[in-house]
Parts: C-alpha cells; structure tokens; sequence
C-alpha cells in the first residue's frame, strides 16, 4: 500500500552543519517521501540582553522554516515532532502555515497544508495549546489585514459576536446611542466625520468564579485617515490595521475561552472610523469623556487616545483587579524602539514583572517605557480645559499619549499601557510571523501575561 503524502520536520545534529533557522530536506527516508530537517542552532547565543528564552524561539523559528519548506514543494499534509517544546513547536508551524489570500480568486491562491502532531511524540496536550494560541494570533491577523471597507465597525462586531460567542464568550454590542447615554463625547467625537456607525463592543469570559476580573481594552479604529488633521498619503492604507488592539483583545479572549483557561476576563473596544468631512471634529474643538473632564482636540489624527478614555472609563465601572490597554498608538514608539518590541507603560513594578516575563517565554517581548510626571504635567497644564490631546513640548510621543490615559485609569487602579504600533505589520525580527504583513503581535505575551496575573494575589 503507497504511503500517504506525509511529511515531518525533526531536528537532527547528524545531519551536517543546517544553520539555525535553516532546512535541509531529504526525499525517500523511512515512513515519510520528505523529511524536512530544520537546525535549531545554539540558545546560549540568545544572551541576557536579548531578555528571551532563546531555547523556545529556537524552536518557533526551527519549525516555521521546516513547514515553509515543505509548504514551498506543495506538499498536503506536514507531521511535525516536538522539538524538545511542543507547544512553541506548533506555535512557530501554525503562524507560518497562514497566508492571507481572501479576495485572491481561487484558482490563484496558495494550497496550504494540513499541519499535524506526530502520532508517537510525546507532549499532545501542550502542542494542542500551541495551535489554539497561535490560531487566535491568526485570526487577529485576518482582522487586521483585511481591508476597511469589509471591516467596517459593523461588520468587525458582527465578526466577534459570531467567532466568540461559539466559544463560549458573552459578546454584547452597543450602539452610539448607548455611548452617548454614557457620556462617551470623547469617543463619540472621532466618529464625527465617517457615515459608518461607531460601535462599542463588550467582551466576558468567566473562566473562574473570581469576583474581580481582569479588564482589556483595545483600540478598535478600523481606519484612521487622521480626520481633518489628514496623514500623508503615503502608506495610508496601513491604517487599516490601526484596529491592532481590538485585534489583540478580541484573540487573546478567544484563546483563553478555547484553552478553558481559569481566568476572569472582560474586553472593551471602541470601534469607528476617523476620517474628514464636514461633520468631523475640528482641531480646536473641546470635548467631554465620561468621567467629566475636558479634552482640546488639537489633533484630531492624535484620536485613539480618546476612544480609549471613554473605554476606560468604562472599564473602571466594573472594579476591575487590573487594566491592560492595547493599542497602535503612536508612530514615536516605533522611532523609540524599532519593529522587534512594544512599549509597555505600567503603574504597577509587579505588573511589569508579570508582563516582560511573559514576553520572554512568548518570544514576542516588551519594553518599559516612563510615566513620569513631567508627561502628565505637558498634558494637563492648560488654562482653558483639563487635558489637551496633543500636549506641550516636543519628543517623548509615546510618553505623553500614556501621560493622556491615566488620567482616565482610577488612582489605585493596578493599570497598564501597551503601544504596539512598532509591531503592527511588516516586521523584520519574527521569521515565523515573516517580514511582510499584519501580524497580530503580541497576542501571545496577553494570553500568557492575563494567565500569571490572573493566578498572583
């Protein structure tokens, strides 16, 4: 009886020096037509300073190169060992196994293969969690790639309601007319110039019976033209994507839900469109969020700042045990740290402990960035209004836009801030998500982060 047309990705130290993150494959070998062997090179040469555990992103990378491989010689199916760690064994496969081809006509798109677990390995269970975290990374990638205008705010709650409430998510969708009842003017004022009806999504998955839970929020703009303050056209179309943090949060709860993890979560994203017309918000313009205070508008393509004050606001109604806020915020942390990490502001040196330790083990790292008074003054000393969006001075970006959302964070609220604008799209350090595209980061480092805090005191 022929054998079927499968394949596996092992590592193998008898094969001959295969660089790490190389692949040599080899065809009639055993059970298998092709074996695809991908070096896993050394982990010593990840050193302290990289602040990664070098021996897992050896295999994330080790197992994306062997399945590419393989997918490159139209293979179906691909069996992959355990490398030693299961789970970022199927992480590094199934983030390389994804290609985004929806509106490619059919006969043009790129046959992918069915990636399996090989029968006798050791470590299913892990491997298993592997693949669900990974696939949720991808579907946060679909999300963010997909362009606007099939991913309205509409159509991206609708898209939620449907994908998690099959996994057991309780997904309540709000209109204007709620977020204005709430107050909201300060999310409400970016919506101004779309004709596309802003809405607000709020997410809960009780894993656990802790009274407390843990609040995301995510900012959901589904396309950002920067309003009247319009952007360059450059690149505009990236701005799809500036909806990465409802992305994150929208994965990271879908995943914990399938993983049944033992957690208290509940998400909120604010979701609209910023663009120009003549009903837009103008630079010049005050407006209210919830909690009373007054925000100039001197920028309005500063404006997800100001969906995430009335978000978390909200968020704060609930009690929650801490805030973890997500978004692309600013070009100036990409300036400030390059395309490979993202900049975490966090009111809690524990938290930050949790969180960088997390990015370690995930492979998709953080880097704290100051709160420092100095920031917040730039924002708040104004004659006419509480805050401006926009601030005094020049530099520092990203420090003042954080400086901007803790005033809408309770004093005594456990709270962080995560600018993931760097690791949008098109970054060069993840061979396993690759060079070009959205890719949903850090989705993974918020599954592990949420998992820890949930569990400390």
């Amino acid at each position: 009886m022929r054998t079927p047309r499968k394949h596996s990705t092992i590592s193998l130290s008898s094969c001959g020096p295969v660089k790490a993150g190389q692949t040599r494959i080899f065809w009639g070998l055993g059970k298998y037509p092709a074996v695809a062997v991908a070096g896993l090179g050394d982990a010593s040469k990840w050193d302290e300073l990289d602040e990664i555990d070098g021996a897992k992103e050896n295999v994330r990378i080790a197992a994306a190169a062997g399945v590419r491989a393989l997918v490159a010689n139209k293979l179906a199916e691909i069996v992959l060992e355990d490398l030693e760690h299961p789970q970022q064994s199927a992480e590094g496969a199934t983030l390389a196994n994804y290609k985004f081809q929806v509106f490619k006509s059919k006969d043009k798109q790129t046959s992918l293969p069915t990636v399996r677990f090989a029968d006798d390995a050791p470590g299913k269970i892990d491997w298993e969690r592997g693949v669900t975290i990974a696939e949720a990374q991808n579907f946060a990638r679909l999300l963010m790639e997909t362009p606007a205008n099939h991913m309205t705010p509409t159509i991206f709650a609708d898209t939620v309601k449907q994908r998690l409430g099959a996994a057991g998510v309780e997904v309540l969708v709000h209109d204007e007319a709620w977020a204005k009842q709430k107050g909201m003017g300060s999310f409400l004022s970016v919506t101004n110039g779309s004709a596309e009806p802003a809405r607000f999504v709020e997410l809960t998955y009780r894993g656990s019976q802790a009274e407390q839970c843990i609040a995301l929020v995510g900012k959901g703009i589904t396309f950002d033209s920067g309003g009247i303050s319009l952007k360059p056209s450059a690149s505009m179309d990236q701005m799809r994507a500036d909806m990465g943090g409802a992305a994150n949060v929208v994965a990271t709860m879908l995943a914990l839900a399938q993983l049944k993890a033992p957690v208290h979560v509940k998400g909120f994203v604010p979701l609209c469109e910023n663009m120009p017309s003549g009903t837009a918000t103008k630079p010049g313009d005050v407006v209210y969020a919830m909690n009373g205070k007054s925000i100039c508008v001197d920028n309005t393509d500063a404006e997800g700042r100001l969906v995430l004050a009335d978000a978390l606001c909200y968020a704060s109604s609930f009690n929650p045990k801490l805030i973890l806020d997500i978004a692309t915020l600013t070009g100036a942390i990409k300036v400030a740290l390059g395309d490979c990490v993202s900049g975490v502001f966090s009111s809690s040196n524990a938290l930050w402990n949790v969180i960088h330790e997390a990015g370690s083990q995930t492979g998709d790292r953080v880097w704290r960035m100051p709160l420092f008074k100095h920031y917040s003054e730039q924002m708040c000393d104004h004659n006419g209004y509480d805050l401006n969006n926009l601030g005094k001075g020049k530099g520092g970006g990203s420090c003042t836009a954080a400086a901007f959302l803790r005033e809408f964070v309770p004093k005594g609220t456990p709270w962080l801030h995560v600018d993931i604008a760097g690791v949008m799209g098109d970054c060069s350090d993840q061979s396993y998500t690759g060079a070009k595209g959205m890719t949903g980061r850090p989705m993974r480092t918020l599954v592990e982060f949420v998992t820890k805090a949930s569990a400390s005191a």
